[in-house]
């Protein structure tokens, strides 16, 4: 089986029930539908676009896309990148991709130009379908990069160095094609997200997508009666292997464009979300919001909802008995993984096992982890090591980078560059990225160990903790420390809260500044080194 035929089985038999709904705060046109007029309004009595499709029209919309890219001879082993934002038609254009036997390759769309066609040629790309957000940026390029590619706009108003979409697939059948799949073909290309310098391709097959939808439904217990909030971007395999917990199961998923609290509560309430995947800036914006007396919960129906997970980064066990006192009723999870390991579900907490907050979790459904020295010996019982995973999600290779994947992929196991360590009940902790790891006066110290600490005293908001040069000591701690809105913070009262710390762990500078996130939450670590002329530890780090 293929992840394919879960679309087509959900068409088969639950077609006419509501696969997608697009729900987008930022759209103000009054010939689409709004909120108002599906009785959906806020207090301020703005209404927002919403769409939805069904199974069928979801499955068509596929089909018709597969069977114009097999009248332009694309098909097994050819690759069509994707540079969306979320919309309603992202996903049957990536199961399109598949359906026609080809490769769906996501970008990012935070991408510059230049960032995008290192991708499209990394990856040899032989089609790009780009929407509105982007023509400026595609435009720059689209002399070099439309020499070997087709370039086709998704929208209204196609520019003149691209084919139109709808023209593409107007006159297209319906019907599924009769492409044959299974578990080894090749089935997508995701890039990791850059947080290490430019992104690597991760190339996947269909079993690993099929894995993941495995392993969600396994880990969430979703059925059809489900209804699963998306808000993290769609070509980040997050997202996406998260959803897949509503593709296996049939049930209704929500892209909703906004990330304030106001906006994702009224969500969950108008539309019965059961499902939320939060990253922890959204979740701690809830919470202040909550705290701060800016939103009530009883202003909201959230009674459906009954599990709020969180991945993608360290997750504080601070914020989670927060969230508790609010949502004392809700299953919790986090979840553990990594583009290279088809998102998450490696490693997972367990909504049975909320006692272990803190803790990243255990082996998730169909893997196995072990966590290593530099020798690649596992390592006893509470050491410090590099954690490794195994199991149908772990990825072909690094396309055309036989280097790096001979690096990270060893006799069937993916080394993560995550350090982590596993509690005398078998539970894992992730203590930081190898790289991240900075070396004081002969001491190792963890950034995310510091950084939940800080995260602890309430005026911050975020913290990110870097390695800046010391002429005594190599490397010093250097917390970046966001305050909350509306508070004001002095060094003096950071370095009296950090004295619940060991001394070598203190930080020894403390920087109040924004603390920049990437589109999937993780700190953009590279961007601050840069910032405080740090970047040369990190070349130190790698020859280590």
């Amino acid at each position: 089986m293929t992840i394919v035929d879960l679309l087509e089985k959900n068409s088969r038999e639950i077609g006419a029930k509501t696969a997608l709904v697009e729900i987008n705060p930022e759209m103000r046109d009054n010939r689409r539908l709004t909120w108002r007029e599906y009785g959906l309004v806020q207090p301020t009595g703005r209404s927002y676009y919403r769409r939805e499709i069904s199974w069928t029209v979801f499955n068509e919309k596929a089909n018709r896309f597969a069977h114009a890219l097999t009248e332009r001879n694309i098909g097994k082993g050819d690759k069509v990148a994707i540079l969306l934002m979320n919309c309603l038609e992202w996903l049957p254009i990536y199961f399109g991709i598949l359906k026609a036997g080809a490769i769906a390759v996501p970008l990012n769309f935070r991408y510059s130009s230049d960032e995008i066609k290192y991708c499209l040629d990394l990856a040899e790309a032989d089609m790009l379908v780009f929407g509105p957000d982007f023509i400026g940026r595609v435009e720059e390029i689209a002399d070099s990069i439309s020499k070997n590619r087709l370039l086709i706009f998704f929208g209204d108003g196609c520019p003149s160095f691209a084919e139109s979409y709808s023209e593409l697939t107007a006159n297209c059948k319906s019907s599924n094609p009769e492409i044959s799949l299974n578990e080894d073909d090749l089935a997508a290309i995701y890039f990791s997200s850059g947080t290490t310098g430019f992104p690597k391709a991760i190339l996947h097959r269909h079993r690993a997508l099929i894995h993941a939808a495995r392993v969600e439904q396994n880990h969430h217990s979703q059925t059809r009666d489900d209804c699963f909030l998306c808000i993290p971007p769609l070509y980040h395999t997050g997202a996406k292997m998260h959803w897949f917990g509503s593709l296996i199961s049939g049930s209704k998923a929500v892209l909703l464009k906004g990330t304030s609290p106001e906006v994702i509560l009224h969500a969950v309430s108008e539309e019965k979300c059961t499902i939320v995947w939060l990253l922890v800036p959204w979740a701690q914006d809830i919470l202040n919001a909550l705290d701060s007396g800016k939103i009530k919960l009883e202003d909201y129906d959230l009674k459906n909802w009954r599990l709020m997970h969180i991945g993608a980064q360290p997750v504080p066990a601070s914020l989670i008995k927060h969230w508790l006192k609010y949502f004392p009723n809700h299953q919790y999870d986090t979840n553990y993984g990594l583009s290279e390991s088809i998102g998450p579900g490696a490693v997972h907490l367990g909504v049975e096992n909320i006692s272990k907050v803190g803790a990243i979790g255990v082996p998730g459904y169909g893997w196995q982890v072990k966590i290593v020295d530099e020798n690649g010996a596992e390592v006893t019982g509470e050491n410090v090591g590099e954690l490794c995973l195994k199991g149908n999600g772990v990825m072909v290779c690094y396309y055309n980078d036989p280097e790096a994947t001979a690096k990270t992929l060893k006799d069937g196991w993916l080394y993560t560059g995550d350090m982590a360590m596993r509690d005398s009940d078998g539970f894992i902790y992730l203590v930081d990225r190898k790289k991240d790891v900075i070396i004081t006066g002969g001491e190792n110290l963890y950034p995310v160990q510091i950084e939940d600490f800080i995260r602890g005293f309430d005026k911050v908001h975020d913290v990110a903790v870097i390695g800046l040069p010391d002429e005594r000591l190599g490397e010093i701690a250097a917390a970046i420390i966001q305050i909350k809105s509306g508070e004001t913070c002095t060094e003096e009262e950071i370095n009296n809260f950090c004295m619940g710390m060991p001394r070598y762990k203190r930080p020894r500078k403390i920087i109040f500044a924004d603390v920049p996130r990437n589109p999937t939450g993780k700190i953009e670590k590279p961007k601050l080194r840069k910032m405080y002329g740090a970047d040369h530890l990190v070349l130190e780090q790698s020859k280590r």
